[in-house]
């Protein structure tokens, strides 16, 4: 029986480490991918899944758990570059990776002239490569069984993936954001489908399963299960709680990001954590404009 393996791929975002993860799973019949980040690190995701033995040929499976270019941008790019392979999408994310156009627009007013240097071309996905996967569907890929959960918060186009052999979720980031060697989690809240109570409720979905260890995009692989996701919870509120403050008393977008960054920094350095390490993660500006169009419209400030 061929081993089956997990390993995780930096894809070295901007020239950084620790940024971007992506999970290769091979059992060396088929190799699949969970996470395959943007278009702007493509060619370094290739490099190292031939580095690591597994022929670009046997790559047949591209499993993305939201559609955010961080995640999946680079998806129609690969399918043109690995003719074999399928695309596994959320259902309310697949029409978007199809016609990426509303996608891109969407970026494209929060990056703007960055775009192309962070996120490189958005090449739409033929819909005969896509496959929708459904909240409990099980796939099976590279010798494993993977159950996809519907996790909406960060964004409604949202799945987890659970090995269910060996209890790795893939969490993307419902699970938040994490540095190798810390402990502290922080919640990525960008614009514009924050939803804090749904978010919530993913996280009840996520204590009702058999994680053993968190795999997460941003990044790496955790066993602290029940700590890690209580920890971003306690934090999603928390943040959630001071914005809202903030939003109410008629702050400017910009005050509230230098408010956000303040009290973070501030609560890092207490538990010795270095801010500067979770900026490519999870930066406070996006995560500021998204608590901020979430209170505004919650509260109909809008």
């Amino acid at each position: 029986m061929s081993r089956i393996q997990t390993e995780l791929i930096d894809l070295q975002f901007l020239g950084y480490p620790l940024a971007i993860a992506a999970y290769l799973l091979d059992d060396g019949v088929e190799a699949a991918l969970v996470e395959v980040g943007p278009t702007s690190t493509a060619e370094t995701l290739l490099r190292a899944v031939q580095a690591r033995g597994v022929p670009l040929e046997r790559l047949r499976h591209l499993i993305v758990t939201h559609i955010h270019l961080d995640h999946a941008g680079a998806l129609g790019w690969l399918l043109q570059r690995l003719p074999h392979a399928t695309a596994y999408v959320h259902p309310v994310g697949a029409p978007h990776m199809v016609d990426p156009s509303r996608l891109i627009s969407s970026a494209s007013r929060l990056y703007g002239e960055m775009m192309e240097r962070l996120w490189g071309e958005v090449v739409p996905v033929p819909q005969e490569r896509l496959r929708v996967v459904r909240d409990g569907e099980r796939i099976t890929v590279a010798g494993r069984t993977l159950l996809a959960v519907d996790t909406p918060g960060h964004a409604r186009h949202h799945h987890v993936y659970l090995d269910e052999a060996t209890g790795v979720l893939f969490a993307g980031d419902v699970a938040g954001v994490r540095m190798p060697g810390a402990a502290y989690v922080r919640p990525p809240t960008p614009p514009p489908e924050l939803d804090i109570e749904a978010w919530q409720a993913s996280l009840a979905k996520l204590r009702a399963l058999p994680i053993r260890q968190l795999a997460l995009t941003h990044f790496g692989i955790y066993d602290d299960v029940e700590r890690h996701l209580n920890e971003l919870e306690t934090r999603l509120l928390d943040w959630a709680a001071f914005t809202r403050n903030l939003v109410e008393q008629g702050v400017s977008d910009s005050e509230l990001i230098q408010h956000l960054r303040t009290y973070g920094d501030e609560e890092m350095r207490q538990l010795g954590v270095e801010p500067t390490n979770y900026e490519l993660g999870a930066g406070y500006e996006l995560i500021a404009l998204g608590f901020a169009r979430y209170w505004r419209k919650k509260l109909g400030l809008s």
